[in-house]
């Protein structure tokens, strides 16, 4: 199945059962903690090409949980892990002056915590945050960032949508799931067992994160920011997220591209209840393209999650060509009537479980509205209220 699915299935079926999540240092991972060095450690070079990417460190480094690295002047990885399939996010620390700005900052769980009070009292000691940047609103990235702004008393830097997005979920957390989402998946094919699973997921978003604070500062498109006595310039994105918000730093040439750019996940595209008729992967498209034609190419491009990689332009086209194949194999498989979750097979390599039943639905609805947007396609819905969608005579293949 397509890697798109693994990132945020895994962590949002995860959420409901906080239990999960809550997964103790282990007392050899708290001697290491209590082991690094005020000094990071230092990468080195072992360059690797695969699949038209250049990975300087090899696309297989895998730090050492919270230990920094330094990847340019100023510039300091952490990775974090997490209990799931996808199990780490990058999160980049920013020299400042006297202080520090952080960009991302992992969900909301006690050993996330415990490696954040491990760099306070070393790496980052003596040194304030000065900034919490996120890229976009998912628990991963944003989940620590109001315990973060709490403590050091920083603003929180996000777009508009991302913000009052995220605000929104985690306020559906503890509720029932409402009558127009179950809807909404028993228009997409759903039993009544695969509806009452959703009901009981249903709430999960806020579970790994922390209040966010009340204020923010809101990240615009193109505009500029200077984070060590350096130009970072902001560059949306939308698709996977509203408002997702990168940093290009000229001078560096360096591109923290969140979950937008990524080197070997495609991130997810979805289509969720909220929203039914919203057209993201459109939008995705769309931005895959603007930024390709922003940015130079030479940028090393320090993603949320895998490996720092070097060719841009090279992994967007990718991204914007496996979307025009799925778009083109998602219209064949319409040549006769068919439901929502009789499209799996035209998007995914492998059977679809429960556990990604959700994300699936979404993403395979993004490239149904993509198609219908595009006259290519339509539906009618049955006496149940299932819709099933079909070509449209006089339309032809995506291009």
């Amino acid at each position: 199945m397509k890697s798109t699915l693994s990132h945020l299935a895994r962590l949002y079926a995860a959420l409901p059962q906080r239990r999960m999540l809550d997964f103790p240092a282990t007392n050899a991972e708290h001697s290491r903690l209590a082991s690094f060095s005020l000094e990071p450690s230092m990468l080195v070079a072992n360059p690797e090409n695969y699949a038209g990417l250049t990975y300087p460190w090899t696309r297989a480094i895998n730090p050492e949980p919270g230990v920094p690295q330094q990847v340019a002047e100023g510039v300091y990885w952490v990775r974090f892990p997490m209990p799931m399939g996808l199990d780490h996010i990058n999160i980049w620390l920013l020299e400042d002056g006297d202080g520090w700005v952080v960009v991302d900052t992992c969900l909301d769980l006690p050993r996330s915590r415990e490696i954040w009070e491990t760099l306070f009292s070393g790496f980052l000691s003596g040194k304030r945050i000065t900034r919490v940047i996120c890229t976009h609103m998912h628990p991963d990235h944003v989940g620590l960032a109001g315990w973060l702004t709490e403590r050091f008393d920083c603003q929180l830097l996000m777009t508009r949508e991302e913000y009052l997005m995220c605000r929104s979920l985690v306020s559906d957390t503890g509720k029932p799931a409402p009558e127009v989402a179950i809807r909404y998946f028993k228009a997409a094919g759903y039993s009544e067992e695969q509806i009452d699973n959703y009901r009981r997921a249903f709430g999960g978003f806020g579970r790994a994160v922390y209040r966010l604070p009340d204020s923010f500062h809101r990240l615009k498109d193109r505009e500029t920011l200077t984070i060590g006595g350096r130009y970072w310039q902001v560059i949306v994105g939308s698709g996977h997220s509203p408002e997702h918000a990168c940093l290009y730093c000229p001078a560096l040439k360096l591109l923290i591209s969140g979950d937008q750019v990524l080197p070997r996940i495609t991130p997810n595209v979805s289509v969720f209840p909220t929203e039914p008729d919203s057209d993201p992967l459109q939008e995705w498209l769309q931005s895959c393209a603007r930024i390709r034609e922003l940015l130079p190419e030479d940028l090393l491009v320090l993603p949320a999650h895998e490996a720092p990689f070097y060719g841009l332009h090279v992994r967007l086209t990718q991204l914007i060509e496996t979307h025009k194949k799925e778009l083109n194999q998602l219209y064949d498989h319409l040549s006769a009537p068919k439901r929502v979750v009789d499209c799996f097979p035209a998007l995914f390599k492998r059977e679809i479980t429960e556990h990604h039943l959700s994300l699936a639905t979404g993403e395979t609805i993004a490239h149904l509205n993509c198609l219908r947007r595009r006259r290519q396609i339509d539906f009618n819905t049955d006496d149940a209220g299932v819709r099933w969608y079909f070509q449209l005579p006089e339309s032809i293949a995506f291009d």
